[in-house]
């Protein structure tokens, strides 16, 4: 390839060097030329060596630190986080008071889990530029991520007084505002989002906080995981064109697994037992953790039930989908979806022959330019019909029940209803979903409903401070003691499952139903009451709650609903879910009874049962590989 101008005066001015190294004004001409090239490293290492000569000289510090900064942006980008960490700490020695270097210093802190750290740099950023609301909205995020809820709102709040467009700030700040149950112009924001999504491609609005979002359509939830599918994977090529192991399944078909959540996490109580599940005759297993390490019991679990296990937290997206396309896997199943920590940029390399979401994200990821950035979804029939297809950019899989389940979970000791402050011979409403769950809508008719069952309380999760004061002065302006609203500190899922027997009746939320919570409610035969949604997250306890087929006497007793043959505990409205509610805390019996069943159940529900679950995954993976060749 014919050499350009710059790299012909660059390879001359190398040459002049190598004759005479202390010749500064090639080293000048070279740093340049590096910089003209975008080779920034090399760049910074000419501009060094002028710098430890003039010292002090401004010109010469600022080149260095120019080449600094966009030696920095190009590893930040690259996922280089440790190395673009060192480039803005060196610059930072040249230009302390820049507040762009502190912002970017920040940010790669940031994303190295370093949040205390980032919090130091951006808030130097603000002491030196307090009008920057990028660096606002970032501090926002750090505050987050370190529980300081009340700080990170009003840091997103003093971005948005700078700049109302910044749509990610008000996303941020809806979604904290919802984990916090502070409800002050929820509707109205939430309405300017839904335009923006439907207005605005290029806005970044972050999908799993868009789907917990009241009021937001199957359709809407489709079109903002598009905007954000085009958003991360622009210019990504796919690893797999002309490539000739994409044309051939593996004898031993490799399965491969890919989460930020192999760890302590509800993810180990859904997946770990059908991991062990999986048929080695004709799987090979391998998980590919983004997974920060603990030592806990789960943890070990995961690590064994797997056949190889492959850590790619300190890969980037390019390298780590390079590695799975080199293990040449078959199916490579994202169960993190667009959560926190999320690697589905991978995806858009196409390093497996077939690309499945499954579990994390309730819903579609979105397609790149009209082309799924995953080949399919897992779901079933309850939680997308094929009426709602056309909301999914994905072929679906439909099994029996989408969520897996452990054969079993730990449980604590037996303990008393005191030791929960707890009312003896009172009916127990209870709610341990997040409070990011909890809309104004449900908890209305949740203050409904304890009204006109006077001697119950409501249980729910103590999820943080703010949550719980805002939650309470809402039940005393709805005209309820707020005394009857009982708060579960967080303990141990051993110790959560126990206390699970002195609660009565679970209120499931909408549109976000409970997950892994209802698995786990149900598991220790606590019925859940829940209203059939219109989307993926609106529908999951519906679906779990069929996976109990063989449960037809009162009060589970079957009936029609949107096509659908379902229990009673699955209402069609709110109105018929406060009624059911109301009826249910006077009736001992029933409720008695649907526990029972509930207990009786457990032995034969699809549900509960991982060795079946495989068998009708590995039967759906063998599917879609041979419909592929």
């Amino acid at each position: 390839m014919q050499k350009t101008e710059s790299q012909l005066a660059l390879a001359h001015y190398q040459q002049l060097l190598l004759q005479n190294p202390k010749n500064l004004d090639a080293q000048i001409h070279c740093g340049n030329l590096c910089v003209e090239l975008g080779k920034f490293e090399e760049a910074a290492g000419y501009f060094r060596r002028v710098v430890r000569v003039l010292k002090h000289n401004p010109q010469a510090n600022h080149a260095l630190c120019f080449a600094l900064q966009a030696l920095g942006n190009q590893c930040h980008a690259a996922g280089q986080f440790s190395q673009a960490e060192a480039c803005f700490e060196e610059a930072l020695q040249f230009q302390p008071s820049n507040a762009a270097f502190w912002y970017n210093l920040g940010n790669a802190q940031r994303e190295l889990a370093q949040p205390k750290k980032a919090l130091f740099a951006f808030q130097k950023a603000l002491s030196i530029d307090t009008n920057d609301a990028d660096t606002h909205n970032n501090c926002g995020n750090v505050l987050r991520e370190l529980g300081q809820l009340d700080g990170a709102m009003a840091a997103y709040k003093n971005a948005l007084a700078i700049n109302p467009n910044l749509h990610h700030a008000l996303v941020h700040l809806v979604h904290q505002q919802q984990h916090v149950c502070d409800w002050q112009d929820l509707e109205t924001n939430i309405a300017k989002i839904r335009y923006w999504v439907n207005t605005e491609p290029a806005a970044q609005i972050a999908p799993f906080a868009f789907l917990a979002m009241p009021g937001t359509t199957a359709a809407e939830q489709l079109q903002c995981a598009n905007n954000w599918a085009g958003q991360i994977a622009a210019g990504i090529t796919a690893l797999t064109a002309n490539k000739t192991n994409n044309q051939t399944i593996n004898q031993t078909v490799k399965i491969g697994y890919l989460s930020a959540d192999f760890r302590l996490h509800p993810l180990a109580f859904l997946i770990t037992d059908l991991i062990k599940a999986h048929d080695r005759k004709a799987f090979h297993i391998t998980a590919y953790s983004n997974s920060a390490p603990d030592t806990s019991a789960e943890r070990k679990a995961l690590e064994n039930a797997f056949d190889s296990w492959v850590e790619i937290g300190a890969l980037n997206n390019s390298q780590a989908a390079q590695k799975i396309h080199e293990d040449n896997c078959d199916i490579l199943v994202d169960l993190t979806g667009f959560t926190q920590n999320s690697r589905s940029q991978i995806a858009a390399f196409k390093p497996a022959k077939l690309h499945i979401n499954w579990l994390g994200f309730a819903g579609s990821m979105g397609a790149v330019n009209g082309a799924p950035l995953f080949d399919y979804l897992i779901a079933d029939s309850m939680i997308i019909p094929k009426t709602d297809t056309q909301y999914y950019a994905e072929n679906i899989i439909r099994l029996l029940c989408y969520q897996p389940n452990n054969a079993v979970r730990p449980v604590g000791l037996i303990s008393t209803r005191a030791q929960h402050n707890l009312p003896e011979d009172t009916f127990v409403f209870c709610c341990f979903n997040q409070s990011f769950k909890i809309t104004p809508a449900i908890f209305a008719c949740w203050m409904q409903i304890l009204k006109q069952a006077p001697n119950s309380v409501l249980w729910l999760l103590d999820c943080n401070t703010w949550a719980t004061k805002n939650l309470k002065t809402a039940a005393t302006l709805a005209g309820v003691d707020q005394n009857r609203l009982v708060f579960a500190p967080r303990c141990n899922i051993a110790d959560h499952l126990a206390r699970q027997q002195h609660a009565d009746l679970f209120l499931d939320t909408m549109p976000y139903n409970a997950h892994t919570t209802a698995s786990d409610a149900l598991f220790m035969g606590l019925p859940i009451l829940t209203v059939l949604g219109e989307t993926f997250a609106s529908r999951v306890t519906a679906s779990l709650l069929n996976g109990f087929t063989d449960i037809v006497s009162k009060p589970f007793s079957k009936k029609r609903l949107n096509g659908f043959e379902m229990p009673n505990f699955v209402c069609a409205n709110l109105a018929e879910y406060q009624a059911t509610a109301i009826a249910l805390a006077s009736n001992p019996t029933a409720i008695r009874a649907a526990k029972n069943q509930l207990l009786q159940q457990l032995k034969t529900s699809p549900l509960f049962q991982p060795v079946l679950f495989a068998k009708q995954l590995e039967a759906e993976f063998l599917r879609i590989l041979k419909a592929k060749h």
